[in-house]
């Protein structure tokens, strides 16, 4: 009965040996699968957040460069000039005050500002329900022929914390709305008729917005937060790193003023 015994016993531990084999593998085999699958979900959130950052960008440019193309149109027939200059822009701060005597209020973001005049009509603003021209924020602003002042700036929400693109319309006027989430700076440089180059807010006197022709326009758009550390190049052109882990991009886009331009021709 001895060999029966030994042969039996020397069955088990190899049994044994094989389970631990095999668990050890399984162990490896499903280590490496959630490796893998928590890399390939990283990479998923990084590209996510990457595509919402492009599309808040191009949203941001597409916006505003429609009203900034718009910026100083009157109907071939209006005997009314505008109460001011096409645009004004402000460094570092957001458009404040009456519409025909436009200041500037400082941001901590140091965004800059940016206010746009036009007259409205049924070609220049979508009309609203009661058949009213409308704002940037499509709020009825009167009837056709009513001017049109459209306000932008960057900065946070005061109930999330993100930074949002902002408009502040004829329609209500005080009361600014966000448009695009995820722009945090907004940086214009201008070029005035004849000019060699662009020139910021803060150089043009009062009486120099009427000859402004085209704006640069920059955006610059902050992404989530996640475990990492990332390099981006500013509005300025300068490396930034974003050490709080959110990726930023900036997007420029140049925009002719058609109707300063017709007006200069």
């Amino acid at each position: 009965m001895k060999p029966k015994l030994t042969l039996a016993r020397r069955g088990a531990g190899h049994t044994l040996l094989e389970l631990t084999i095999a668990v050890a593998l399984g162990l490896v085999v499903t280590l490496g699968a959630l490796a893998a699958y928590r890399s390939q979900r990283q990479a998923f959130a990084y590209a996510s957040d990457a595509a919402r950052i492009h599309e808040a960008g191009m949203n941001a440019l597409l916006l505003m460069g429609e009203q900034i193309q718009m910026a100083g149109f009157v109907a071939a027939d209006t005997r009314v000039p505008l109460a001011g200059p096409a645009i004004f822009g402000c460094m570092a701060g957001r458009p404040v005050g009456a519409d025909a005597a436009l200041a500037c209020e400082s941001l901590s973001g140091r965004s800059d500002g940016l206010a746009l005049r036009y007259q409205g009509d049924g070609v220049s603003t979508w009309p609203a329900a009661n058949g009213q021209v409308t704002d940037c924020l499509g709020q009825a602003a009167g009837a056709a022929g009513s001017e049109i002042v459209n306000r932008y700036h960057a900065k946070a929400s005061a109930s999330t914390g993100e930074p949002e693109l902002y408009c502040e319309g004829s329609g209500k006027v005080g009361t600014a709305q966000p448009l695009v989430e995820g722009v945090e700076r907004l940086r214009l440089r201008y070029w005035t008729a004849g000019a060699a180059q662009p020139v910021d807010a803060s150089v043009l006197a009062r009486d120099q917005w009427a000859s402004v022709v085209a704006v640069d326009l920059c955006v610059l758009v902050r992404g989530g937060a996640f475990p990492r550390r990332t390099h981006y190049v500013d509005c300025e052109g300068a490396q930034g790193l974003g050490a709080d882990g959110r990726a930023r991009q900036a997007f420029w886009r140049h925009i002719v003023l058609r109707n300063a331009a017709l007006a200069a021709s």
